[in-house]
């Protein structure tokens, strides 16, 4: 299965989440209708915190090509929801996230907003992967059904 996941940036939640994907053995990537051309240093050490390094990956910019390559589109933020073209081939899903870099208040306040992102996005992505896995594997249906959606 081959996931995308949006945000505007691609700094904090779409580059979790995509780790997320990735240490579960999906094959998914993330991009940004405006990429900030970085991941966050706390989304990078909130992560490394439970063990998944997303140290390497890099902010970058919705490629409509790429997102018609995919098996599920998923946007984590209002604006890339509306940004993001109607692809008609593709399952698209909005998860409404916070955006933790938007956090304020002490370093620590700060850090607690990204790891609440952080385990928002990690139940998530595991719940959609079950799903997913369960609909492919559902012999009742001639095609898989699209999991549920987490409006």
């Amino acid at each position: 299965m081959k996931i995308l996941f949006v945000c505007t940036g691609n700094s904090c939640r779409s580059q979790m989440a995509e780790g997320f994907a990735r240490a579960a053995g999906a094959d998914a990537s993330s991009a940004g209708t405006e990429p900030a051309g970085y991941v966050h240093p706390l989304a990078i050490k909130v992560m490394g915190e439970i063990g998944i390094n997303i140290s390497a990956q890099t902010s970058k910019l919705l490629d409509l090509n790429m997102a018609k390559n995919m098996d599920a589109v998923i946007t984590v933020c209002g604006e890339a929801d509306e940004a993001c073209p109607v692809l008609s081939h593709v399952n698209r899903l909005h998860w409404p996230v916070p955006d933790p870099a938007k956090a304020t208040g002490r370093q620590e306040e700060v850090v607690q907003v990204f790891r609440e992102v952080r385990d928002d996005l990690r139940h998530r992505v595991d719940a959609f992967l079950k799903d997913w896995s369960l609909a492919a594997t559902d012999t009742r249906e001639s095609q898989p059904m699209f999991p549920r959606s987490n409006r």
